[in-house]
């Protein structure tokens, strides 16, 4: 019986030894480590990236109202079509991130490229604002924050909703 033991924990063993040295060189590997906390920022699995991504987002709601006020930064709402619909940041124009690539053009077409803007999604538990960021950095677009409080910590803050 013992010897029967000590095989399955044997075998166990190489499995999970395996199964790290597979992740870890895999192209798609998960990070094992993460962050998980909402207090520190978006919750990512990719330290990496979001030690990279620090510098590019709005660091709190008030910081984000501050920039509205102002009325130079154009918001962008990466949010689906229905939910932009049922309540968004009032003059925020409606991106949906599945749309982005399509509807890109049309939309910021003649968005000057030195035009802040911001995008929002769903708070720090959704990246895609982050992807839409990358997107449009990467279309010559120069100052794209992201407000990663999202649309929820803007209501919590009780600040103006925009709805149909």
């Amino acid at each position: 019986m013992m010897d029967l033991f000590q095989k399955v924990i044997l075998l166990l063993a190489i499995a999970i030894v395996l199964a790290l040295a597979i992740n870890r060189f895999s192209p798609h590997g998960i990070p094992l480590i993460g962050q998980w906390d909402t207090d520190t920022g978006v919750v990512t699995a990719d330290t990496d990236l979001a030690a990279l991504w620090a510098e590019f987002e709005v660091p709190d709601v008030a910081t984000a109202k501050r920039v509205f006020d102002s009325g130079k930064a154009l918001f962008v709402d990466v949010r689906s079509q229905g939910i932009y619909d049922a309540g968004h940041i009032p003059g925020a124009v409606s991106l949906p991130l599945g749309d982005l690539e399509s509807r890109l053009e049309a939309i910021l077409d003649d968005v000057p490229r030195q035009r802040p803007i911001i995008t929002y999604c769903s708070g720090r538990l959704c990246q895609d604002s982050h992807t839409a960021a990358q997107l449009l950095m990467e279309r010559g677009f120069e100052n794209v924050l992201v407000f990663i409080d999202g649309f929820p910590g803007w209501i919590e803050n009780g600040y103006p909703v925009a709805t149909p």
